[in-house]
């Protein structure tokens, strides 16, 4: 990749335009923090930004070379600056050409570029007019101003797809780094990389290059509330005398990697060189997009579903032979393989007559979910498009799974249960199949991975339920890995589901969740290890360079008891975790052994129970082949990766029926508390998770349940200034009716009970699945902990709230109150029970 340089500048004239060096600012708490030291002044005689004399003496003493900053076209005042940036709001964002380079360098402006919503089968790359080895940062940029403008999957999946298709035709070395842009994301999630790049140095940085006082960038932002608006308002009128190549999508993408690699002493301010460096380069849009990405809030509605989607229709859509210099390059741009189309018959396939079409359609349409089908099960089992993206462009979908396998050091992503809430659902789900009940652990979820070296030692890795890498916090763990593979000469590889819970090490009874959460995230000692924890494996998924998500739960089961020892006898050695595997017991001992054993699992501090079906039905219903395998689909015994089936259902001691409801939902605003509560913020605006939108429904205010420390501690998360709050709807969530006093970043998974669910017509949470005009909300709702271990897309579904509410009038409970939307701030008793992280079981 060509090296970048900021231009150069030489020394001043008389006759020439004034140049300034912009000075250092003082650095700032919060995105845009006013500073009360000394900074760039404005003459408004010779409407021109200059500093003190001694201050422009320093400069010109500086063995730093600045970039020449054209301040003629400058508004006179910060004011001006700010209507400017108000009429702008009004316009249609177009990407200025900032000035053109020789050659394929010259800057596109957007334009230049066609649509991309449009449908993949009337689209044609080619016409695309980008031609540089490396894809244009502005092509991606028009991407996502095109995804900015819709909230429909259709049009989103649409562009992603003929975006990619030009990527992948024009220039496939860009695919990689186009698609973690895309994906808001440095690399997979295993892979450690943070871009730790925090909300003053991007403020710093808009200032150096805009040259407006941290009061005018604080003003725009109190307008907005959107950094990326900010920097486009900003940057709007400033020009470069030298004009800088044109951003590109790989250059920005290893800008982000240097970024974080950035570490130590004076690593604040390389990293605002970099960042300052992409916003000179910058021109319109580039602007807004690339400070979102730095501020790591997109907008968009890409999320990983449709991103897999878009990537497979465009590999149908262009192939590799189609991509030219390759070694399977074609000439013929006709059908180079059933359901494989090229870019030429692409356009051809609205030739002909209307049956004709029909046909093509029809048949795009298939192959379509074929090759979706086939790239999720993959990326599931192989969650790195570091492996995908190469082995698609060398030979695309030709035997992709084979060539992208599951392996040990990658975490596939795991198996989920779907609730439910008492045993009579279970029998009815299950059809009196046979089934294990196992206890569900209240510890955290653990993916361990180990593979046996030519020296005899394994390499073990441990991952979090969201594929975080945290074998660093259990050396204890890597211990009793070790000492597995050291008893056991036959044992050369493995992958294990399993959870780890803190015990007490003389008695082996389970310990409270705290205790396991208060050990550090990384970089544990074994010497400071003070909790003694026990691997309580429940499964297993690879052994011996075999992978075993085929066979059914009975036999993994049998595998995984065969093949390791118990290990839990009364020890002072804390360097070694205790090993044991999950308690449970059989459906063939009786429905009444079913409910004492979930009653012991209470008794022993567990969270409820884990119902597993042992077999795949070998029949379903008789003589319908189709209902057959939509029964065998719904209730499979095989390991089904990031899959919430029937296979697996967990029966937790909130949902049984004589508890009250719970859901895991994420707040997303709050409105001022009244009275005592007057410095907090109450009542607090909660919302689910849609699986269908990709972001979150609001579904009701909670008020109760919080303790004191709580209330302080999330007035300190979410303060006015925090990057995590904003006084206008910035982040991307159904509001519904609600519209509270400030809106929360959705970042974090509260569990709540409450009431009764009832309909409401404020509420956005399943409106249109029992209502035509109503959503539902939950009453009187109550928080019970903070779900450290959840993402926000793990959070309750709409669905799974329309399936308690069902339930609840199959009880006879009938229509309870309806729910307006408002609750009275009075004064509960608050609870003393504060718990900041909790199961990372599912």
């Amino acid at each position: 990749m060509s090296k970048r340089a900021l231009s150069s500048s030489t020394s001043p004239s008389k006759n020439k335009r004034l140049k300034i060096q912009l000075a250092s600012q003082p650095k700032i708490e919060n995105f845009f923090y006013s500073s009360t030291k000394a900074r760039v002044s404005v003459n408004p005689a010779t409407n021109a930004r200059h500093s003190s004399p001694s201050r422009q003496k320093a400069s010109t003493s500086s063995t730093a070379i600045p970039d020449i900053i054209d301040v003629d076209s400058l508004e006179s005042e910060d004011e001006n600056k700010l209507k400017h940036y108000k009429e702008l709001k009004n316009e249609s964002p177009v990407v200025p050409v900032v000035g053109t380079l020789a050659g394929s360098n010259a800057r596109l402006s957007e334009a230049e570029f066609s649509s991309l919503d449009v449908d993949p089968s009337l689209y044609d790359p080619v016409l695309q007019p980008s031609n540089s080895p490396h894809a244009p940062y502005a092509l991606l940029t028009h991407a996502l101003v095109a995804l900015s403008q819709t909230r429909s999957r259709i049009s989103i999946i649409n562009i992603l797809t003929n975006l990619l298709r030009t990527i992948t035709l024009k220039h496939p070395s860009s695919l990689l780094p186009a698609v973690y842009l895309l994906s808001n994301t440095l690399g997979p999630q295993f892979v450690p990389i943070e871009l730790g790049l925090g909300s003053s140095i991007i403020s710093h940085s808009i200032q150096q290059v805009s040259g407006l006082s941290p009061a005018a960038l604080k003003r725009m932002y109190n307008n907005t509330g959107d950094p990326g608006d900010v920097a486009f308002a900003a940057k709007t009128n400033i020009r470069t005398l030298i004009p800088h190549a044109p951003l590109t999508v790989p250059y920005v993408y290893q800008s982000l990697l240097r970024i974080s690699r950035c570490k130590g002493h004076g690593a604040g301010k390389e990293k605002q060189k970099i960042v300052e460096k992409l916003l000179l380069a910058a021109s319109g849009e580039e602007v807004r997009y690339l400070t979102r990405t730095l501020y790591q809030n997109l907008r968009v509605g890409a999320v990983r579903t449709s991103i897999l989607a878009a990537l497979a229709r465009a590999f149908v859509l262009t192939p590799p032979s189609t991509i030219p210099n390759h070694p399977s390059a074609s000439t013929d741009s006709a059908f180079s393989s059933p359901g494989k189309i090229s870019v030429d018959s692409a356009s051809r396939a609205t030739l002909g007559s209307p049956s004709k079409r029909k046909q093509t359609y029809n048949a795009l349409s298939v192959r379509f979910k074929e090759a979706e089908s086939l790239i999720k099960q993959v990326y599931v089992k192989h969650p790195s498009y570091d492996q995908i993206i190469p082995a698609l462009l060398e030979k695309g979908f030709e035997s992709l799974a084979e060539r992208v396998p599951l392996v040990v050091g990658v975490p596939l992503l795991p198996m989920l249960g779907s609730p439910t809430r008492s045993l009579d659902e279970i029998y009815d789900r299950l059809n009196d199949l046979p089934f294990s009940a196992e206890f569900k652990y209240d510890g955290q979820r653990a993916q361990v991975h180990a593979l046996r070296t030519f020296n005899g030692g394994p390499t073990v890795k441990i991952f979090s339920r969201h594929l975080e890498d945290m074998t660093t916090k259990y050396p204890d763990v890597i211990g009793l890995v070790n000492s597995m593979f050291r008893t056991s000469e036959n044992l050369t590889s493995f992958i294990m589901d399993a959870e780890i819970v803190a015990i007490d090490p003389t008695t082996g009874l389970i310990r409270p969740f705290q205790d396991l959460a208060g050990r550090a995230r990384k970089d544990v000692n074994i010497r400071d290890v003070k909790v003694t924890v026990c691997v309580y494996a429940f499964d297993l998924m690879y052994l011996n360079e075999k992978p075993l998500l085929e066979l059914t739960f009975n036999e993994r089961r049998s595998l995984l008891r065969n093949n390791f020892i118990v290990r839990k006898v009364p020890q002072e050695d804390l360097s070694v975790s205790f090993f044991d595997f999950v308690e449970s017991c059989e459906s063939i001992q009786g429905r009444i052994f079913i409910e004492e054993f979930l009653s012991k699992a209470v008794e022993n501090r567990c969270e409820g129970l884990m119902i597993k079906l042992l077999d795949t039905p070998a029949t379903a219903v008789v003589g319908d082949p189709e209902e057959k395998q939509k029964r065998m689909k719904a209730l499979p015994a095989t390991y089904e990766p990031d899959v919430r089936t029937s296979g697996w259902l967990k029966l937790k001691k909130d949902y049984i029926d004589s508890m009250s409801d719970s859901l895991d939902v994420i707040p997303v605003g709050a409105w001022y508390g009244n009275g005592r509560k007057a410095q907090w913020w109450s009542p607090i605006l909660l919302a689910l998770w849609n699986p269908e939108t990709g972001r979150p429904v609001a579904l009701c205010k909670c008020m109760s349940g919080f303790s004191d420390a709580f209330y302080a501690q999330m007035r300190a998360k979410y303060s006015p200034d925090s990057e995590h709050c904003s006084k206008q709807p910035i982040w991307e969530c159904d509001f519904g009716g609600f519209s509270p006093d400030i809106y929360f970043q959705p970042c974090e998974v509260w569990e709540i009970r409450g009431a009764d669910i009832t309909e409401s017509p404020v509420s956005m949470a399943a409106h249109g699945m029992v209502s035509s005009s109503r959503g539902l909300s939950l009453r009187f709702p109550r928080f019970i902990k903070t779900r450290g271990d959840k993402s926000i897309e793990l959070a309750s579904s709409p669905s799974f709230l329309v399936e308690i509410w069902k339930s609840q009038q199959g009880k006879g409970k009938g229509p309870a109150q309806m729910d307006d939307g408002e609750l009275i701030d009075v004064e509960l008793e608050d609870s003393d029970f504060d718990r900041s992280d909790s199961s990372e079981s599912d």
